[in-house]
Order: C-alpha cells, then structure tokens, then sequence
C-alpha cells in the first residue's frame, strides 16, 4: 500500500521477542510502530499516541484483549483493532468481533497474510475519518453561529441577521417560548463588530418593577431599602457591547420611560441619582408576546416599540420548520450522549416518525427535553419509541385505513396537503412555507383535488378560511407511522 501518511499502530502482546519483532517488521514497512506489554499499557498508549491501528493479543495477564475493546469500545476515536490469537478460540474471536474489532487473525502469523489484514483494516480508518470529515461538513452546513436549521424559514433567519449584525440598530426578535430567541441574540452579538465586547442578558420577566430598574440601570447607596452601596447595572456591563433583554413586553410603564430615554438619549439615571450616565450599548430586545396587541391596548409605548423595532427578526415555530426536526434531535443526541456518557448514536425510524408528527408547542427546548429523557432512558445504541414520552404522539384524526406500506405516494400527498391546510386556518402561505414547496403547487394541487374548481378559496397572499374536504382525504391508520401528519391538530374536524 502507497502510504500518504505514516500510519500508527499499536502492538500489544505479552510475549516480548514477538511483541519486539513486529515493531521492526512494521517499521520497516514504513509505519510508525509502537509497543506495550499488557492492556493497562496499552491503555495509557491509546491515550497518549492516538494510534490508528491496535494490533492486539487475545489472551494476556492482567487485562486481555477482549477487555482492552470492551474499555475502549464506546470512545467516538478509537482506534480499529486486529485480534490475534494463538489459541484458536471461536468465541474469543467472535466476542472481539462483537464488541468492535475490525478483524482477528491466528497465530503463528504469517506476514504477508499480517500486512495484508493492516492494509484492508486502515483503508477502512480512511474511509471512516473521510466519512466523518464529510458528515462535519453536512453537520457545518446546517448550523449557524451554533444554530441549528436548515428550514427555509431559518434560512432567510439567517440571511437577515447576517445583515443587520455589523450595523448598531435596535433589533427586536419575535417568537414563541423555546424557539431559541438568545441563540440569535448571540449570533447578532458575534456577527457584530462589538463581538469582542460583553453579552449581557436580562429577563425583564423575572424581577419585580424596583429590581428590574435596578438591575438594569444601577443605584446609589441607600436608594432604596437594601440598597447598602452602590451598584452597577446591566447597561454599564454592557458597556461596548450587547444587552440582550429578554421578554421585553414585561417591562413595567415607569421603567419603559426609563427605557425609551435611553435609546433616544443614550444616557440613563442610576435609582436615587440625578447624574447621566453614558454608555455604548447595543440593545437586542425579545418577546413571546404579540406586542402590537399590548401597544393597541397601551400596555406598551407605542413610542418604545418603534425604538425598539427599527428591525425585527421572527423565528418561525418548530411546527412551521418540520424539516429541522431530524437535524435538530441529531445534534441533542449527540450533545447528551456525550454529556451522560452513553453509547447513543441515532433514533430509529419508527421513534424519527413520532417526532415528525407531534405539534412541538415548547418548540426546540421541547424537542431538545424529550430527546434528553431519551437518551437517558435509552438502553442500547438507538431511541425508539418505548423512549419517548406518551404525549410525543402523531397528530393524526380519523382511524380508518389507509396504510403504509399501502398508500400511493399521490395519496400521501395529497393528505399531507389537506391537513397542513387544516392546521393553518386555510392559508396556502402559511401551509407552503410548512411543507417546502411554493403557493402555486398547493393551488394547483387543489383544482386537482376538488374538480378544477377552487371554491371558498383567497389568494395565497392572504389569509384565507379554506376548510379541509374531508371526503377527498385519505384515512390513514393511528397506528402507522406518521409520515404525512404536519401541523397542529386539525381545526375542523
């Protein structure tokens, strides 16, 4: 084999002589050769070097090979192995195999036989670091600043926050509990030129009126009862950098004057001082809330929601972003496999399919909850769906047969169309933007469905009330996988 690197590989064998005449023969063949005597050894040399390759002994004092796989078997990096024994013993081998090794060979070695299995088991290793560089690349390509989505409601996310970054205007990010509206906080923050400054964080929901002002602007000694000394606020820490503050339609009124003078003046008051205070400051504001509704009501300044809506980011609900549910529960796997140190690699079809057909009314920090729990739960090295809570369920009306297998693409299309529909009041933007593709399909889809004739229908560009047909649906079983049930319950039903 033409080596473009000098390959490692570890020897561990009991037998010195052995042990000492393979590290020359390999060594000659132009690896870089490497040995130790027993698998406590070899242990601490796995951590240490790094190898490639294990080419190990199966029987030894103290730990055997067998042991040495079972201690390394659950590391993202091992190293392949290659058994070797003397013995002849099947179910040693077939253990070792069991357990992860690439592949065993008997002793007396014959080398060439030897060279041979090395040559076949590290074109394996390059294949798989080749095929773990390419799933990083895929993996790169669906985040952003550490979020993940590949949805094309994210991506124009994406698009709009690399725009605004470098500018200092006042961003105000919309979106429901859980959507990940500090992720993109952050990523505004990074994408900045303030990116070497502070990111600070409130959230103005959690304080009382007298310690949210506090909190956030500073008071002198004795301003209040408690008040012992001075203290700096949220916006002096933030000074050349970003206040994040979070659930901002909470602020109560005398603050959001206090507030508003800010982003008009860019100086503020501690509690109990006359003295301005200027500070330069990047404000990133967000809510769960429709603020618009409290600014008609005036429970907001209407004035304060135009400062602090000069740009608006809205993150699109998880069940508006059906396509980022895979990669997102691919990423929490991942993160909580590592976190619990469990051998847990993906999920399963039939578990993936729940997953795809529940509602998400927590959104991300839902999903990224049910995923933990699974993990933890998980006794193997795939979730499925015994490891999934009960309410993680496919949204799925009417019990009646149409199977899968058994269903004709058309008619899973056709039922996916009708029920997203359902889901979203009847508005063919809406419904579009859910199941990837353009207003035009969904209406032409339509005048198939019913006959060429589009009755109650508004143009995609509003909100319409188109009232799903029951009798042009197919029934899909409840207990097939839910591969067609997007969206929130139907509200028609």
């Amino acid at each position: 084999m033409s080596l473009s690197m000098a390959w490692r590989i570890l020897i561990v064998d009991d037998e010195t002589n052995a042990r000492s005449a393979l590290v020359e023969l390999l060594a000659q063949e132009g690896y870089d050769a490497f040995e130790a005597a027993d698998g406590f050894a070899a242990l601490r040399q796995i951590d240490e070097l790094i190898p490639d390759l294990v080419l190990c002994d199966l029987r030894m004092p103290r730990m055997d090979g067998v042991e040495l796989l079972r201690r390394v078997a659950d590391r993202t990096m091992r190293p392949a192995f290659v058994m070797m024994t003397a013995h002849g013993t099947v179910d040693s081998a077939v253990e070792a195999m069991r357990l992860g090794a690439d592949h065993y060979i008997q002793k007396p070695l014959n080398f060439d036989e030897l060279k041979a299995v090395i040559e076949r088991t590290l074109e394996k290793v390059k294949l798989r670091a080749e095929t773990r560089e390419l799933r990083e690349r895929l993996r790169e390509r669906d985040r952003f600043q550490g979020i993940v989505g590949a949805s094309p409601g994210m991506r124009e996310v994406f698009k709009t926050v690399t725009q605004i970054a470098p500018s200092r205007v006042s961003v105000l990010i919309l979106g429901g509990s859980g959507t990940g509206k500090e992720l993109v906080a952050r990523a505004i923050h990074q994408l900045s030129p303030r990116a070497a400054g502070p990111f600070v964080t409130i959230n103005c929901a959690a304080l009382s009126e007298t310690l949210l002002e506090s909190e956030l602007f500073g008071h002198e000694r004795g301003s209040f009862t408690g008040a012992q000394g001075r203290r700096e606020g949220k916006f002096k820490a933030a000074d050349g950098g970003t206040l994040f503050l979070d659930e901002v339609a909470e602020i109560p009124a005398a603050t959001q004057v206090k507030l508003l003078r800010f982003l008009q003046e860019r100086e503020f008051e501690r509690v109990g001082s006359n003295a301005p205070v200027r500070v330069d400051v990047r404000v990133v504001a967000a809510t769960n809330r429709d603020i618009k509704q409290d600014v008609a009501s005036g429970r907001f300044r209407e004035d304060l929601f135009y400062r602090l809506n000069v740009i608006s980011v809205r993150i699109p609900p998880l069940n508006e972003r059906r396509a980022d549910v895979p990669l997102l529960a691919e990423h929490f796997v991942e993160k909580y496999a590592a976190e619990n140190g469990k051998p847990v690699k993906g999920i399963d079809d039939q578990a993936l399919a729940r997953l795809l057909g529940y509602g998400w009314p927590g959104n991300v920090r839902e999903l990224e909850n049910v995923i933990e729990r699974a993990v933890v739960l998980c006794d193997g090295d795939t979730i499925s769906e015994r490891h999934l809570p009960d309410e993680v369920r496919p949204m799925v009306t009417g019990a009646s047969p149409l199977q899968i297998p058994g269903a004709t693409l058309a008619e899973l299309e056709r039922y996916a169309i009708m029920r997203t529909l359902e889901a979203t009041g009847g508005s063919t933007s809406r419904a579009a933007t859910m199941l990837g593709i353009s207003p035009r399909t969904i209406q032409y889809r339509l005048k198939e469905y019913r006959g060429g004739e589009l009755s109650g229908h508004h143009d995609h560009e509003h909100e319409g009330d188109l009232h799903a047909d029951e009798s042009h649906m197919p029934r899909v079983a409840s207990d097939a996988p839910d591969v067609a049930a997007l969206g929130q319950p139907p509200k028609h039903e």
